[in-house]
């Protein structure tokens, strides 16, 4: 599902293409600030989620059961379209635990698998946020020894999968954005939106693009 909010024609990130992965008991506000934010800038932002064979299914907030129809099938991204985006995002809430599920505990549950295939492409930014980082623990491997920040429930678990917590607001590694809450969804939207933009930049001057620090922010390479 592409977001009902109108995509502006101008802005930073006109011709670009972020991802969100979706659930129920998303954080209606977090959802809100990316809808309008990203699509101030230009951007297009499509819902992902497992659609269980439906066309459409409505999710609802955790806070105030605020509905939110979803029809982007994450099974059908395929690699080309997955390389079509400069972003992942695992937002807060439930989301990442419920897009965990498997039935067979054999197998890694398709959300997982999609973030395990985006890991793989260094050019799609993936940003993880809060309780994102439950969706990141069957595939522990993409963190290890990479810095990360979490919601302070999840410390433990970052660090059992072999990432090294970091106790700032927002942490970039390389090509993996992590936020501490989602009350913190306007500091990593921003940085999100000035990394596209600078790897942007960058592709098109061949030069490494540096970024200014910013408090609650660490950019490590």
């Amino acid at each position: 599902m592409t977001i009902s909010v109108p995509v502006a024609d101008t802005g930073r990130l006109v011709g670009r293409n972020v991802a969100i992965l979706m659930e129920s008991d998303y954080v209606e506000p977090e959802i809100a600030y990316y809808e309008r934010r990203f699509a101030e800038e230009g951007a297009r932002v499509d819902l992902l989620t497992r659609l269980w064979g439906q066309e459409s299914i409505t999710f609802y907030g955790h806070e105030y059961q605020v509905p939110m129809a979803v029809n982007g099938d994450l099974e059908a991204v395929d690699d080309d379209r997955l390389a079509g985006y400069d972003a992942l995002i695992v937002p807060g809430g439930m989301v990442s635990d419920r897009l965990r599920y498997t039935e067979d505990v054999k197998e890694l549950a398709p959300a997982v698998q999609l973030l395990r295939r985006a890991f793989a492409v260094p050019s799609i930014l993936k940003g993880v946020i809060c309780h994102g980082m439950w969706l990141v623990s069957p595939i522990p491997e993409v963190v290890r020894d990479r810095r990360v920040t979490c919601h302070n429930n999840l410390i433990g678990d970052v660090r059992n999968m072999g990432a090294r917590y970091t106790d700032q607001d927002v942490v970039v590694d390389d090509d993996l954005i992590t936020g501490r809450s989602a009350g913190h969804c306007h500091l990593f939207a921003r940085t999100l939106i000035d990394l596209v933009v600078a790897r942007t930049d960058h592709r098109r001057t061949w030069d490494r693009p540096s970024f200014p620090a910013r408090q609650g922010v660490r950019h490590v390479r």
